[in-house]
């Protein structure tokens, strides 16, 4: 499969070099390929990863990965409107607001998205645990879980496949209304994480009797 990952920072980065070592073809889409950041994740990724400006990324990729911060959110849609059909995993999380998509309240940044990508099959995913975490989501003898909601269901169930290649257990939340409830679940991972000083290496999961 060709996997566009918008974005190189941590959780693009990080996604990007296991889909590679699973026999994906990796595309990272990037204002400049050639900065020497992006060099040296094309270098750590392997031969399975290319890196592209963003419009040609998202054409040239089966599956499209948002892994940008929110504040770059809307450059990005500016560049990838025209095409259409396309499955988008929205890792993203609205910490900093956008002046440039204010969310109302009760709206979340995946249903924003999808507004201003009309024809786009969004999924939101990825955004609950650090990308510190996705290189070993086990935690002792439970596999931490990914939270996935979207409105179609091929695009869930590409979305949950690729979890579980991470090695994530997946949990079906439901249509992309309620995406707004793992951003949430996200602002509560970085308050544990960093206010309360737990640190980094947490992650939650869904137990059932």
């Amino acid at each position: 499969m060709n996997i566009g990952i918008i974005g190189a920072g941590n959780i693009g980065g990080t996604l990007g070099k296991i889909w590679a070592s699973k026999g994906h073809t990796v595309i990272y889409g990037v204002r400049n390929p050639l900065t020497p950041k992006v060099q040296t994740i094309l270098q750590e990724t392997d031969h399975n990863a290319t890196a592209m400006l963003v419009k040609e990324a998202a054409m040239r990729s089966d599956v499209i990965v948002l892994a940008t911060p929110w504040e770059a959110v809307g450059e990005v849609v500016f560049q990838i409107v025209d095409l259409h059909g396309k499955i988008l995993i929205d890792c993203t999380n609205p910490i900093k607001p956008n002046p440039e998509w204010p969310l109302a309240q009760g709206r979340s940044a995946a249903e924003e998205i999808a507004n201003k990508l009309p024809g786009y099959r969004v999924v939101k995913a990825f955004n609950t645990l650090g990308a510190a975490n996705l290189n070993d989501v086990i935690f002792g003898a439970i596999h931490a879980d990914a939270f996935v909601c979207g409105d179609d269901l091929e695009a869930k169930k590409l979305t949950i496949q690729l979890a579980k290649e991470i090695g994530l257990e997946a949990v079906d939340v439901g249509t992309l209304r309620n995406a707004e409830l793992l951003e949430s679940l996200a602002k509560l991972w970085i308050t544990l994480a960093y206010q309360q000083g737990i640190g980094p290496h947490i992650a939650f999961k869904l137990l059932q009797k």
